[in-house]
């Protein structure tokens, strides 16, 4: 029966009112729906969790409202930048340091306006009320890898596959272990992808190439089939095989996507293969971590 839970505070006035909000917003609240009345206006800010607790004794904080967070230290710089441009020198008469609680935690209480404190924690045991995860590492000694890179749009291509040799040279594979497999363009992607998985001897595949709009409908058909065909022989085969083929509507998207701005997407491609391997074996090992 019970759906929400809101506890409402009075800002004090207008200008009070418009310091919180934008505080609570610099801070990463998600806002929700407010209202505006003939006599009133109120903002809403929205949490994943909320508690009801009531406490007999010491109240854990000097503030009656606790938000806990998961990165402290960023609130509590984002808390600082705030006030600093608000108050300028006066900034640390609003905020406590961060300290130690006797509850296995860290907090800061801090006071955007005058008579309304925040206190925000954190569990210093990062697993705290969480189900510890089978993650994979990025660790690829002795692992074997495929990469398959078109030569279609190869001034695209050669830069995914530098940055796929980069990530896989530096987490420890050797270059032995490393098969470079090149096809005409992304459509003979997904068969040579098959035929190596089918194959014996290798952990993972990197699948790499580029596909430019244009102004014809055969990007997209070309697109859907490659996703579809390197997706079913991941499923068909259990080989992990990653997505490294950029769909771009113009070459400079391309570029950037290659290692001029927006990182390199055959190295992200690349690690993305060597945690899917670390996390196979660790899940057929019985799911050790």
């Amino acid at each position: 029966m019970i759906k929400g839970i809101s506890f409402l505070r009075p800002s004090g006035s207008a200008a009070a009112h418009d310091r919180l909000v934008s505080f609570l917003a610099a801070l990463g609240f998600l806002p929700g729906a407010g209202w505006t009345e003939d006599n009133s206006r109120g903002a809403a800010f929205l949490a994943p969790l909320g508690n009801l607790e009531i406490v007999e004794g010491a109240l854990p904080s000097t503030a009656d409202v606790l938000i806990e967070v998961t990165a402290l230290d960023a609130v509590y710089q984002a808390a600082e930048s705030w006030l600093r441009a608000e108050r300028g020198e006066q900034a640390s008469l609003g905020l406590s340091p961060v300290t130690e609680t006797g509850w296995k935690s860290r907090m800061f209480t801090v006071e955007p306006v005058a008579g309304f404190q925040l206190s925000f924690w954190a569990w210093t045991d990062p697993l705290k009320g969480k189900p510890v995860a089978v993650e994979g590492d990025l660790s690829a000694a002795g692992m074997k890898f495929s990469v398959i890179v078109a030569r279609w749009n190869a001034v695209i291509t050669e830069r995914l596959l530098e940055g796929a040799l980069d990530a896989l040279l530096r987490s420890g594979a050797l270059r032995s272990d490393i098969d470079v497999i090149r096809v005409p363009g992304a459509w003979e992607i997904a068969a040579a992808a098959r035929t190596v998985a089918n194959g014996a001897g290798v952990d993972a595949i990197v699948t790499l190439g580029c596909l430019l709009r244009g102004e014809t409908a055969h990007y997209e058909a070309i697109y859907n089939e490659v996703a579809r065909g390197i997706g079913q022989s991941q499923q068909e085969t259990g080989i992990p095989h990653s997505f490294g083929v950029l769909t771009c509507e113009t070459l400079e998207q391309a570029l950037n996507r290659a290692g001029i701005k927006a990182g390199n997407k055959g190295f992200e491609s690349a690690l993305a293969a060597i945690e899917m391997v670390s996390l196979r074996r660790k899940l057929l090992a019985g799911g050790s971590s």
